[in-house]
């Protein structure tokens, strides 16, 4: 099946060699672009697009309030497209909130094109995070600073049976669903199981929030 991409970025140039790079892949097809967030918006109701490569800082409407909308439409909008957040080293708040709001991850704007395609696949197929370690540093670093939430995030753990926590922790720490089920001497099926009930259970989109609401909890805590 093929993957559905729009590129969000106020440079041409980059939406052009972005374009270029995954029209030239025989599983994904570049239906739309946008040089601002009001723009990508649009685009994305028009085209229904599997994974929205999205740029964090640009006009009109940034990145991260058009992640928000894309991400949480209003009643009655149903289609609701994979968010990849293109970033840089200097614009890591936006990105912890964009994770907070549900995108699936982020990507470097000068990562080798290589990543670039595969980052597009792994979002397409459901997986959340990319790079899960460089991830799990970002929200660490955002973490320590960060003043606790209004609303205690450990009452909605409750519900988790303990070893569903224990998948959570490990989640957080960013084992893949592999490195999970060795650790438990588990099938890694049964880790799939054990994801799909706790993203259930605390109402969360996808992993990315669920490495979030782990270290707002204190489940997981900064060098820990």
């Amino acid at each position: 099946m093929t993957i559905r991409v729009i590129i969000v970025d106020d440079q041409a140039m980059v939406r052009a060699g972005f374009a270029a790079l995954l029209n030239a892949q025989t599983d994904i097809d570049v239906v739309g672009e946008a040089a601002d967030g009001r723009q990508a918006l649009e685009v994305s109701g028009r085209t229904h697009p599997d994974v929205v490569l999205m740029d964090v800082r640009m006009p009109e409407m940034d990145g991260l309030e058009a992640a928000r909308q894309l991400l949480d439409p209003p009643v009655g909008g149903a289609h609701r497209p994979k968010v990849l957040m293109l970033t840089t080293f200097d614009v890591d708040d936006y990105v912890y909130e964009a994770l907070r709001a549900g995108a699936s991850g982020f990507l470097l704007k000068d990562a080798p094109p290589a990543d670039l395609i595969a980052a597009v696949r792994v979002v397409a197929a459901g997986d959340a995070l990319l790079a899960p370690s460089v991830t799990r540093r970002l929200i660490e670093d955002f973490a320590r600073t960060r003043p606790a939430p209004r609303r205690d995030p450990r009452l909605r753990l409750n519900g988790l049976t303990p070893r569903e926590t224990e998948v959570l922790e490990l989640i957080a720490r960013g084992l893949s669903n592999q490195q999970i089920a060795e650790r438990l001497v588990v099938a890694e099926q049964t880790v799939k199981t054990h994801i799909g009930r706790v993203l259930a259970k605390l109402d969360l989109r996808d992993r990315a929030q669920a490495v979030v609401l782990a270290y707002e909890s204190g489940l997981v805590t900064p060098g820990q």
